[in-house]
């Protein structure tokens, strides 16, 4: 099967042989990589909740000012590791009944492939705006580093309906721990269509590697200053 966007006569690899590569790929599995990874992933991040936790309670106020009725947190299941589920947290951008609202805007996808991006989208909060386009929204993520279910570098978990129309070839997407941050944040983010956010993804999955993941980590940090394409 041939990756997403792509003609078959423009793939260099089938599914098939392109999950052999992965798996020739990936020594670091069976080595320190990780342990090394799952260590350096709860220190940081609960150093990181420590050191932040101003900047979390007054973003949790401003968010209960703007739209009283809904909750501070967003929580959403998620696909991880495997296939299996978890619950996402993420600091409430949007109004408080969102969900409700979404089947009436899957038209306006400006986004190709599994997964929904609108630009204006208008259920997005004016608090919302501003903790998505400096990825502060993706904050409590750290919750769910400290408990297993993600990484801090990793490709972003995807939703289960989302799953429902991969192909073979991006559920190779799956077959590591989702993080909070990635090649595609800091390679266009939404400027960037689905097939390409999996290419991204998969050649995290074979190069993966501490080095790799800390400067994934500090083009992130330059992400947050100087936002790029989120929304």
């Amino acid at each position: 099967m041939t990756p997403p966007g792509r003609n078959e006569g423009e793939a260099t690899l089938s599914s098939a042989s392109y999950r052999s590569e992965l798996q020739q790929s990936r020594p670091q599995e069976r080595g320190l990589y990780p342990m090394c990874k799952r260590a350096f992933d709860v220190m940081a991040a609960g150093a990181g909740i420590l050191a932040i936790s101003p900047l979390l309670l007054i973003i949790a106020i401003c968010i209960k000012l703007e739209d009283p009725k809904g909750k501070v947190l967003f929580s959403q299941m998620r696909v991880g590791k495997q296939g299996r589920t978890f619950r996402m947290y993420k600091f409430r951008s949007m109004v408080h009944d969102a969900e409700d609202q979404l089947e009436k805007l899957l038209k306006h996808n400006e986004v190709e492939g599994a997964m929904f991006k609108m630009k204006d989208d208008p259920r997005i909060t004016k608090i919302g705006r501003f903790i998505r386009k400096t990825s502060i929204d993706e904050l409590p993520q750290l919750l769910n580093v400290l408990r297993g279910e993600m990484s801090l570098v990793g490709p972003r978990p995807p939703l289960p309906r989302e799953v429902e129309e991969y192909t073979d070839y991006d559920r190779q997407r799956l077959a590591v721990t989702p993080g909070c941050t990635g090649l595609w944040q800091v390679s266009g983010r939404n400027e960037l269509s689905f097939a390409q956010m999996v290419e991204l993804d998969l050649k995290y999955i074979r190069k993966r590697s501490m080095l790799l993941d800390l400067k994934i980590l500090l083009l992130t940090v330059k992400v947050i200053f100087f936002p790029n394409s989120a929304y």
